[in-house]
Order: structure tokens, then sequence, then C-alpha cells
């Protein structure tokens, strides 16, 4: 686990020198917030044993891409892009996979931009390379996202269509939002130039 925390933290200082040298360039830090998180012990062997996978280092190394976690929290759905391709444009960074979940949300209307890299962590004697899950959401998907959550995965709750309908038609509010901010914030930095 401690390769794990890490790399994370090796992804999040990444995200931290790019925040600053944005903020430089553009007089606005795209980055509203960085957070991270480890899966717990017990959610790591719930997800093996779940997919009949054996309970060992190998296994979970091998297996599973978000044991270390790094969420960026965007202002606009275009700095997304902007820090992603920033971010795998260094080349210590591989990219495994990438879910764009933003261009094509999820049926119950989850968007998020998912990579799974791996970077390297260097050790008293050896360099290795580790899986991280770097998920970018603007405040508007992470807000209905951790809303969502909240709402849905509550123990003994069950969700009717009306209201995972709801749930759909609340992230398209928040998604639409999100692009007329964008589009304000262009229009409202173009007259000022």
């Amino acid at each position: 686990m401690a390769y794990y925390r890490c790399a994370m933290m090796e992804v999040e200082t990444k995200f931290r020198v790019l925040s600053e040298n944005f903020s430089l360039e553009d007089d606005r830090n795209p980055i509203e917030a960085i957070k991270t998180r480890m899966k717990s012990p017990e959610s790591i062997r719930n997800k093996l044993e779940s997919r009949d996978l054996p309970l060992t280092i190998e296994s979970i190394e091998k297996n599973l891409n978000d044991v270390a976690g790094v969420r960026v929290i965007c202002g606009f759905p275009g700095d997304i892009y902007r820090l992603a391709e920033a971010f795998l444009s260094q080349d210590d960074v591989e990219l495994i996979e990438r879910k764009d979940y933003i261009e094509n949300p999820k049926r119950n209307g989850y968007r998020s931009l998912h990579l799974i890299v791996t970077v390297p962590i260097y050790l008293h004697d050896e360099k290795r390379r580790m899986r991280v899950e770097v998920q970018f959401r603007t405040i508007a998907m992470d807000w209905w996202a951790s809303l969502e959550h909240q709402i849905r995965y509550k123990k003994e709750v069950t969700v009717t269509k009306d209201e995972a309908k709801e749930l759909r038609d609340c992230a398209e509010q928040a998604a639409l939002l999100d692009y007329r901010m964008e589009q304000l914030y262009q229009s409202i930095q173009g007259s000022d130039a």
C-alpha cells in the first residue's frame, strides 16, 4: 500500500506543478481542487473476490487499476481536456486506459474523464512503475456524482425508474450549466481582449 501511496503523491504533485504553471500563464487556475484516496483493504478484498481472483499482492497489481486514485476538480469542461493533455504529455506518465464519460456519459448520467496511468516511484534501491486512476470532473460533475452516490448507495434503498430518470435529468442540467458557464467565461474574456 505504501507504493500506491507514493504513486498517488507523485501524481498529485504533478497536478500541483501544472496548476502553478497554468496560473502563471493564464492568470487563472484551472484546478479548483485535488482529492486523493486509497482503496481500503476490505474494498480491495471484496473486488478481488467478486471477480474470483486470488488475494495476493501480485493479483492486486495485475488486476486492479484503482487502488490509488486522484480526482482533479476543474472549473470548466475545457480545462479537463487541457489538463489531461498536459499531464499525459509528461514523458514519465504512461497511459494504460482512457474512458471519456463526458463525451459518452454513463446511463445513470455520470460524467467524468478517467485515465489509468502508470508513474514511476523511486525507492531507495529501485524504480518501480505503479498504477493510479485519475478522474477529472468539473465542479458540477463532482457535485452531482457526490450527491447521486449518497442518494443511490444507501443500504436497503431501491431507486425507482422515475427516480433514476430524475437523477439523469439532474446530470443533464448540470452538464448544460457547465457548458453555459464556459461559454459565458469565454465571451467575457473575449470582450476584455
